[in-house]
């Protein structure tokens, strides 16, 4: 039976593998940016449809607690906190939120880089359903990097070391076809002997993404300015903060697509994937004329 051809309206991600090679610094952030850019309608799809209630969660609730806050001040009677559990609400709701789609937003913008990357069309749909069957490995994957580094931090830089040794996580569980613990130990054995040029390699695409993150949020700060002038303070304050969480969203897959790339070159430089590639291809026969 042939492959089922997907309508050129469902096709978002088209079918372009990556070439495997040893990646400089360099050769990662450009090949970062080149595959955000080649399927930016699909990852950042994936990235702010799970941000948009949380972004509305975070600007209903500065806007209640500035409320708040500014009622408690101008009042005669102040230190009537009973409608402070209603502001507090949606910020915990936000909180709670952010957790449960922690999950599909990290696992679905993984499994969609890595489909691509393996040269298989990926729809919104498709990468949705992988992070689905990955959701909850993924959220306790998540929840153990949040406790190390929530709890003691005497012992950080441990904590450091663990997280950078466990970044090919996700990547070894989608593409491998294997469990949560199986594919931390595949990460472990992958950044044996490369932490170094791996933590440089991360460290530099989180102050890449921070330095793209302060300037979008520069603009957005103009923007609620000039909103103050037209709206009420208050409105204008959980735009902001609203618009903040989805150009987050926006920057959020540079990192995932980098850890992607991260974990294809050590596979590249410790068991010669490149090699292997090339190989299949070679043996491949050659297309039949139209």
């Amino acid at each position: 039976m042939g492959r089922r051809l997907i309508p050129e309206n469902e096709r978002v991600s088209a079918p372009v593998p990556l070439r495997l090679r040893p990646l400089e610094i360099g050769d990662v952030l450009d090949e970062t940016f080149r595959t955000y850019r080649r399927h930016f309608l699909l990852l950042a799809g994936i990235s702010v449809i799970f941000s948009i209630p949380l972004a509305a969660l975070s600007g209903y609730g500065y806007f209640t607690l500035v409320n708040f806050a500014a009622t408690q001040a101008t009042s005669s009677n102040p230190g009537d906190f009973s409608s402070l559990l209603g502001a507090m609400v949606p910020i915990a709701a936000g909180v709670l939120v952010n957790i449960a789609v922690l999950p599909l937003l990290y696992g679905g913008v993984t499994y969609a880089v890595c489909q691509s990357a393996m040269g298989n069309a990926v729809t919104l749909w498709g990468a949705l359903r992988g992070a689905f069957r990955r959701y909850f490995q993924v959220l306790f994957y998540y929840f153990l990097l949040g406790l190390m580094f929530s709890v003691g931090f005497c012992v950080f830089p441990l904590w450091i070391w663990i997280g950078v040794k466990w970044i090919a996580v996700l990547p070894a569980m989608f593409i491998e076809d294997t469990g949560l613990f199986p594919a931390m130990g595949r990460s472990w054995r992958l950044v044996e002997g490369r932490w170094w040029r791996t933590f440089f390699i991360l460290l530099l695409v989180f102050v890449l993404n921070y330095v793209v993150s302060l300037a979008l949020g520069a603009f957005l700060y103009l923007g609620q300015i000039l909103l103050s002038l037209l709206l009420s303070p208050y409105l204008a304050l959980a735009i902001y903060e609203g618009a903040v969480v989805l150009v987050s969203a926006l920057v959020t897959p540079v990192l995932l697509i980098a850890i992607v790339l991260i974990y294809f070159d050590l596979r590249v430089r410790k068991e010669a994937l490149d090699l292997f590639q090339l190989a299949h291809n070679v043996a491949l026969p050659p297309a039949a004329p139209a």
